[in-house]
């Protein structure tokens, strides 16, 4: 009988703003094939090492199976009715601004729908607030500002038909993968065409780039005022579209004029480099500048927008085939959280809050007894709120706040006083859940149904190809049925996610007459078959105009009053001298196969064998100076507190500067958690705290002894003595590095171990030890069942071996002592090769097979990728493939000379 193979699913990818289709496919064993789909608009097949893993991610070891009240199993109409009668409550004693609800760009449009409805239009309060605005609000705006609407004109086209591509503060190499790989295969095919990297670090990205400006932390305004004022001297202006179309330009240019008195200081940048970049984009009509964190993560956020918008404005390159300004998200649906209403200070479909046309018309759609009437708390007002007790109940959803905003320790500390807080999400432990009193399961990517929105206006379905497992729930079902027992059952009366898109569809269109950019009235009256076979569709999507692919504003009609553009003045923020005390500028972001708070990553192997452990980028003369060693610990710290990293000596950064990655959290690391190092400090307009420049001294960090564990199992880590450790996934267990304030205390920590897999009933375990008087290191393995259980590696230095190697021996067995002892001895031979660290994620390529490669002749990229197949699925790490070449190259030169 010939089987039935099985049936593939078109969903979309659950990471970043991109918008990756994906096509899925269960298998028989109950894992799961993860490709891209080829007919997808965004990616055309593509995916990132993230997206690639995917079906790594989908293990229900860690998931929170069942509602829980105060750490107690309970049933779903307990928890729901706690939840209703406690918000109830609250309301009815302190007013609805008492309660908070704090959501997610990882939600689907959906939940976002129903969670805006039931705060702004019920509760009467826009205490709602999203965690996208730690990534984009700054771009929202200065969209608002510039064009009335929150509108991103342009297309993924666009960059490949750009003749320059700008990317300012977006390490688009790590961060976004597939759109680099578009930019770079443009490249490829049109080689005169230019890329330009604006950001204080070297990233992976500056391989792409012919030019690559490393700015001062907040010198970007600076940088596009002096361009604004360049194009107006060299007579670049296009009159005819500023005329027609545009209002203020006069004041921008005059404050343009006023600030660029000295831009090699303001920007870092040499003369010939800003004289470089200028001529560049004065003389390319076609130019897109794409934008992200770096500039958006500012006390200076909008203003950078402002700046970077004005520029676009006045040369008329907008909204046309390869021009235009180009915000790219950071999550998958940060985009439909704008489009409902997610923010605090936005009602749904992109219409204000202030605007009391807009209150009366989503209050006569919605049909509800209240409607918001002033902004919300936005993020880190919100947790203020709950901190000194104006906000006494909150609901989080899908997120962790507790990792991922300014001054964390502040948030936790919060959470930990607050009188009820509502923790809806996958996992039974985060640094977030452990302060909730209601812990509600809710269903995970694969499992739930709706839609997404990515960066270019793309409307893509996520369907689900999972059952949702145990008691858990779509995010939408939590709050309808919290609605429901709060009376207000009839305007929530949904029974699945095509109702609720259907409805807010219709929203978008309710007497909007073009005077809204949001409109995808086409969209609704679909039927349930019909939304569940919805293609990516980009916004708008009107009732009057059938749409294909379209920009926004090459002939103006912006959503302003006049329908005119606003030019917004704006001035450099202050350069601050720095501090004695705090000598170095902390730099947050992300890496390339780690994604947020590691709620999904981190249950990936394949993802952790790149980067395993927080580390801290020092510059070398830095670290010379500090007397810090490479991979080495070292300690950042303010008054706000401390963490504790390896330290990764590199040029990549400036001098003065360190660059600390945001994903570790107190699961995989004993103190990493670098956001509470981050000082809350706002943009005044946008509330977008500033997470790329803040104070820190760096230290080096005394340690007794380093290790290296590798386990069969997860190490309980909760009680050791161990002063540093971070632990993270690997092939066939569990790898772990450790620190400790001296050696006794690192063998005291391998006795436990050893005596805990004693312990175990169904082990009898045979230990081996060595002590090499000489280098006064000290190694411990335990074997049982012809399999390793662990091996320990304790020395006065970092501890020198392979780690990938390490962990693969956790899936081997061991016949006889010989073996055994090969493991104690923590070297690989000809019968067990050692590929060194995975450098390609995607292809499991290490190291010392890429250098293999190259010492045998194949000295490009191309070459190593056909020998290795490292860098043929996502692309993402060619940056680092050629790096590895350049060093060996220069290496077989010197060694000749």
């Amino acid at each position: 009988m010939t089987k039935t193979p099985p049936k593939s699913v078109k969903t979309t990818c659950p990471y970043c703003g991109v918008g990756c289709g994906v096509l899925a496919t269960p298998q028989p064993n109950g894992s799961v094939d993860i490709k891209g789909d080829p007919d997808h608009p965004a990616n055309f097949g593509r995916l990132c090492s993230k997206g690639a893993a995917l079906g790594g991610t989908l293990s229900l070891d860690e998931r929170l199976l069942y509602p829980e009240v105060h750490g107690q199993k309970t049933d779903w109409d307990t928890a729901f009715d706690l939840v209703a009668d406690t918000f109830s409550k609250t309301i009815a004693e302190h007013g609805p601004d008492s309660v908070a609800f704090y959501v997610s760009g990882q939600i689907l449009t959906e939940d976002y729908y129903v969670a805006n409805k039931l705060m702004k239009g019920f509760i009467g309060s826009a205490n709602i607030d999203t965690n996208s605005r730690l990534c984009m609000a700054s771009s929202v705006a200065g969209h608002r500002k510039a064009f009335g609407a929150d509108t991103v004109p342009g297309t993924y086209e666009d960059l490949e038909l750009a003749d320059l591509v700008i990317l300012v503060g977006s390490n688009l190499a790590w961060c976004h993968p597939v759109l680099y790989q578009r930019i770079e295969a443009a490249k490829q095919s049109r080689p005169e065409m230019k890329v330009v990297l604006i950001d204080p670090r070297r990233t992976m990205t500056a391989n792409l780039a012919d030019l690559h400006l490393a700015i001062n932390p907040d010198g970007d305004t600076a940088l596009f005022l002096g361009l604004l004022k360049h194009l107006s001297d060299e007579g670049k202006l296009d009159w005819d579209y500023i005329r027609a179309h545009t209002n203020g330009f006069d004041d921008a240019l005059s404050q343009a004029i006023k600030n660029t008195d000295d831009l090699m200081s303001q920007t870092g940048c040499s003369q010939a480099e800003l004289s470089q970049f200028y001529s560049l984009f004065a003389n390319t009509e076609k130019t897109v500048t794409v934008y992200s964190q770096g500039v958006n993560q500012s006390v200076a956020g909008t203003d950078k927008v402002s700046a970077i918008l004005n520029c676009h404005l006045a040369t008329g390159r907008i909204g046309k085939p390869g021009c235009g300004p180009f915000s790219v998200t950071g999550q998958p649906n940060a985009m439909g959280g704008r489009e409902v209403g997610g923010l605090a200070n936005m009602l749904a479909c992109h219409m204000e809050i202030e605007n009391a046309d807009h209150r009366d018309l989503v209050q006569r759609f919605w049909g509800s007894p209240v409607i918001a009437e002033k902004q919300g708390l936005k993020a880190v007002d919100m947790f203020d709120a709950v901190a000194d007790g104006r906000i006494k109940a909150i609901w989080i959803m899908s997120t962790n706040p507790v990792d991922s905003l300014p001054e964390a320790d502040k948030v936790a500390a919060a959470l930990r006083d607050c009188p009820f807080v509502v923790v809806s999400d996958i996992l039974r432990e985060t640094d977030t859940m452990r302060y909730a009193h209601v812990k509600l399961p809710a269903a995970a990517w694969g499992e739930k149904d709706g839609t997404v929105t990515n960066s270019e206006r793309r409307i893509s379905r996520q369907r689900s190809f999972l059952p949702a497992p145990g008691h858990a729930k779509p995010d939408w079902l939590h709050m309808v049925e919290v609605a429901k027992r709060m009376g207000f059952g009839k305007a929530f009366e949904y029974l699945s996610p095509s109702q609720i898109f259907d409805e807010y569809a219709s929203l978008s269109a309710f007497e909007n007459n073009d005077t809204r950019d949001f409109d995808i009235g086409a969209l609704s009256g679909m039927t349930e078959a019909e939304f569940e076979a919805l293609q990516p569709t980009q916004w708008p999507q009107t009732n009057e105009v059938a749409s294909a692919e379209t920009r926004f504003f090459s002939e103006g009609d912006f959503y302003t009053p006049d329908r005119k553009a606003r030019f917004v003045a704006v001035a450099p923020p202050a350069i601050s001298d720095g501090s004695t005390d705090l000598p170095f500028t902390l730099n947050t972001g992300r890496i390339r196969d780690h994604w947020h708070t590691m709620t999904r990553t981190a249950l990936s192997s394949r993802l952790s064998a790149h980067l395993a452990e927080p580390f801290c980028e020092i510059h070398p003369a830095d670290a010379k100076k500090l007397g810090i060693e490479d991979a080495a610990l070292v300690t950042v710290e303010n008054s706000l507190g401390e963490v504790t990293l390896r330290s990764l000596i590199t040029d990549r950064v400036t001098p003065g500067s360190v660059f600390v990655p945001m994903h570790w959290t107190d699961q995989y690391a004993s103190n990493a958690r670098v956001d509470k190092l981050v000082i809350a400090k706002v943009d005044p307009f946008s509330g977008q705290p500033a997470s790329k420049k803040v104070p820190v001294k760096v230290s080096a960090k005394n340690v007794g002894a380093f290790a290296f564990l590798v386990t069969l199992k997860k190490p309980d880590l909760s009680d050791n003595p161990a002063s540093y450790w971070a632990t993270a996934r690997c092939e066939g267990g569990w790898r772990t590095e450790l620190a400790f304030a001296s050696q006794r205390d690192a063998m005291v920590f391998g006795e436990r171990m050893a005596a805990g897999l004693a312990d175990d009933p169904n082990s009898e375990p045979q230990t081996l030890s060595y002590n090499d008087p000489v280098s006064r290191g000290h190694r411990l393995a335990a074997f049982a069942h012809r399999q390793l259980q662990m091996a320990l590696y304790i020395s006065v230095q970092p501890v020198l071996l392979s780690r990938e190697w390490m962990c693969q021996q956790l899936t081997q067995t061991f016949e006889t002592a010989a073996e055994q002892q090969k493991v104690l001895a923590g070297r690989a031979d000809s019968s067990m090769p050692d590929k060194g660290q995975i450098v390609c994620s995607c292809m499991g390529v290490g190291a010392n097979e890429i250098f293999n490669a190259i010492q045998q002749g194949h000295t490009s990229v191309k070459a190593v990728e056909d020998h290795t197949t490292a860098g043929t699925n996502c692309g993402s790490c060619r940056a680092e493939i050629s790096g590895m070449i350049n060093v060996s190259l220069s290496q077989t030169k010197i060694a000749a000379e």
